[in-house]
């Protein structure tokens, strides 16, 4: 099969138009500069995610709420916070948070590993499933900040600084760094490298 860099075409990194190449050429949608490939793509991309499942520690262990009830202080991490909604009788609730605090995340971070891996070996690879495996980890990297939107509409709907005072702890922070950073690391990730790889 020929591709599109064989016929002289390129698509635009940031919104996917198809045009005819030329050095310095701007895309006529978006005004972006059009690159044949992204320069050290895959370097970036795994630096990227190394960082995201550094983050990973400090995510889970670090608390992610702050409770301070009658005076008295209460923290909870991501998975003290899903065990307390289980024992509270929330299940739904807290099966969503498991999978938007541990199962997405981990899988983003496995699912490019594994991609960036695929790259870098010397064997082909096949195409066609790890692009699916790059839509699916795109497509859910916007609901990656779901749980910290139930926290942060929790905080709103709970705290009146009265009886109960709820603050959001470095955990929190932590885990919007890892959402951050593997949604980055997608985004620097060059899929049209695929092509490259598959013509070797």
């Amino acid at each position: 099969m020929t591709s599109a860099r064989e016929q002289g075409l390129c698509g635009c990194h940031t919104c996917g138009l198809l045009v005819r190449y030329q050095a310095g050429t701007l895309c006529p949608r978006c005004h972006s500069k059009l690159q044949v490939r992204i320069p050290r793509s895959l370097a970036r991309s795994w630096g990227l995610l190394a960082l995201a499942t550094f983050m990973l520690l400090p995510a889970n262990l670090l608390p992610i709420t702050h409770f301070y009830t009658k005076g008295l202080l209460q923290s909870d991490t991501i998975f003290s916070g899903i065990l307390s909604l289980y024992n509270s009788h929330m299940s739904g609730i807290a099966t969503i948070v498991l999978l938007a605090s541990i199962v997405v995340p981990v899988g983003k971070i496995l699912g490019l590993g594994w991609i960036c891996w695929q790259l870098q070996r010397a064997k082909p690879v096949r195409r066609r499933r790890q692009l699916i495996m790059y839509r699916i980890i795109d497509f859910i990297g916007r609901w990656s900040m779901l749980d910290l939107f139930v926290i942060s509409l929790m905080m709103a709907l709970v705290d009146r600084g009265v009886l109960l005072n709820v603050l959001a702890g470095p955990g929190a922070t932590a885990f919007g760094c890892v959402v951050l950073l593997t949604m980055m690391s997608a985004r620097m990730l060059d899929t049209r490298l695929l092509w490259d790889k598959e013509a070797r």
